[in-house]
């Protein structure tokens, strides 16, 4: 039995250059050699920050649209954008919180801190 990380799988990428970041993922959704969609995102934009998900299609859906909600009401709460090293903590926290129910998702998170403006 295959690993529910590997069914619609994915790949996913972040890169750092001077006082920028690049985030790219694939855009397939399939299952070995059936593609279901050619178009499925795998990158979410939080304000300044960037979540790349590649995993189980409705894990992915799903994570996202948590963190979309987890997103606003910090921003509520704050009255600012979340930096990307408290995004990174509130990914990690998430999924940890979950970890005996787990979502089968690997994410990768890019932005530019917004004192500091580095990566």
């Amino acid at each position: 039995m295959s690993s529910p990380f590997s069914i619609n799988g994915g790949a996913c990428v972040a890169m750092v250059g001077k006082d920028c970041v690049a985030i790219a993922c694939d855009l397939r959704l399939g299952l070995q050699s059936l593609t279901v969609s050619n178009n499925f995102p795998k990158v979410f934009n939080y304000g300044d920050v960037y979540l790349g998900l590649t995993g189980l299609a409705t894990d992915v859906a799903t994570v996202s649209d948590l963190f979309r909600y987890k997103v606003n009401m910090y921003r509520l709460r704050e009255e600012r954008n979340i930096a990307p090293s408290t995004f990174a903590n509130l990914v990690s926290s998430s999924l940890y919180e979950k970890r005996f129910g787990p979502f089968f998702v690997s994410p990768v998170v890019a932005g530019l801190d917004p004192k500091t403006g580095k990566p």
